[in-house]
């Protein structure tokens, strides 16, 4: 259902119901670009076909869906284009054109391609949980993340979120389960990536590989740094977090058993998958808080 994971912490009052909710976002509802637009992001139904909200609310968890629409107008098309509309001026005025006229008529060939453009759409997923105070993204990628949080803040007014930290920083979690003192719960799994911080093109990535092999090891031991690591989390999660604390390659390994329990009703699946990655969640940041000492308490952390 997620692929990857970036945790923020939420603060302050959330929508007490799924029909609220839904009704605020619907001010930020997906509409498909315009013929002279070259994005359009809004908020679609996280289960489709299957059901019309834009909410999808199961045991305290939200499900939301954004939706990214581009068009593919791709530079060399314009300049192959462009180029053609500046031979044509020469022939016509037996003159260079100057720099402004080349602005011009490049802005004309866009804006005569972009209606023709290719459409592309990009989705996010993310799953708030409004009594716990967490928001979880469906990404790794920072800038994504953040044009998720800020089409919430659109129709909620105002939305006070920060990126989940803890009092020691995920680096030392990595050092720990990679040298065999893994806090309760977190499992070594079978890849990792560390870099020399003295250089760090200096990489070494491990795939498929018995970590607890001292020859492995010793990389670390020696001054090399963490920055990915494969775990397994409470026999139900395997994923690799950085150190950063994002979570990728993110597989609940309960997944299947909620698909086979929903007798083939997609809403039920549904259902099932969000209960059981909201449930997942909550004890793995639980986990993460009691192995780096608590959320770290920082003033004006609103985003």
């Amino acid at each position: 259902m997620f692929r990857s994971v970036r945790f923020y912490r939420l603060s302050g009052d959330w929508p007490d119901s799924e029909e609220a909710l839904s009704e605020r976002l619907a001010l930020s509802a997906f509409h498909p670009c315009g013929a002279y637009a070259e994005q359009s992001s809004g908020w679609e139904a996280p289960a489709g076909d299957a059901a019309p909200g834009l909410v999808r609310r199961v045991a305290g968890a939200d499900l939301l869906r954004l939706r990214h629409q581009s068009r593919l107008l791709p530079a060399a098309a314009i300049a192959d284009a462009l180029e053609t509309r500046i031979e044509e001026y020469r022939a016509r005025t037996q003159e260079e054109p100057s720099r402004r006229e080349i602005r011009r008529l490049k802005q004309q060939v866009r804006d005569e391609l972009l209606p023709k453009a290719l459409l592309k759409s990009e989705r996010t997923q993310g799953l708030v949980l409004g009594a716990d105070g967490l928001i979880a993204v469906d990404t790794l990628s920072a800038p994504r993340a953040e044009r998720f949080l800020d089409h919430l803040r659109a129709p909620l007014g105002s939305l006070d979120v920060a990126p989940l930290e803890f009092e020691r920083p995920f680096a030392e979690l990595l050092t720990r389960i990679f040298l065999g003192d893994a806090p309760r719960g977190f499992i070594l799994g079978r890849e990792c990536r560390m870099h020399d911080p003295a250089d760090t093109k200096a990489t070494v990535r491990c795939s498929d590989m018995d970590l607890a092999d001292p020859a492995v090891r010793k990389h670390v031991k020696d001054g090399m740094r963490l920055t990915h690591l494969g775990v397994e989390f409470g026999n139900v999660l395997g994923c690799v977090i950085d150190h950063h604390g994002g979570i990728g390659k993110l597989k609940l390994l309960g997944d299947g058993d909620a698909s086979d329990a929903a007798d083939d009703d997609p809403l039920a699946e549904l259902d099932a998958r969000i209960a059981l990655l909201a449930g997942t969640l909550r004890e793995l940041v639980a986990a993460l808080g009691q192995a780096l000492g608590g959320a770290a308490q920082k003033a004006d952390r609103a985003a």
